[in-house]
């Protein structure tokens, strides 16, 4: 540490999945750099996947950010 660290964030496919995964790391995260964010549909479009890196200062802050992030309803998987 610090290193640049992509966390994947998966869930339903809607109109504000990105956003909400960019607030909730924000919370934990001083900010992101240009190009940061990667938003990719499922093949279906049911599903979304929102990966974001970020530089990382820490175990401490990994461990919170994962714990947030998993705990969240509209949530569905953490890498």
């Amino acid at each position: 540490f610090p290193c640049d660290f992509p966390i994947k964030v998966m869930g339903l496919a809607d109109d504000n999945f990105d956003a909400l995964v960019v607030e909730i790391v924000m919370r934990h995260v001083g900010g992101l750099k240009e190009g940061a964010i990667v938003v990719r549909p499922s093949r279906k479009g049911k599903y979304v996947s929102v990966t974001v890196t970020f530089e990382a200062q820490g175990q401490r802050q990994l461990d919170e950010l994962y714990r947030e992030l998993s705990g969240h309803a509209r949530i569905l998987m953490v890498l």
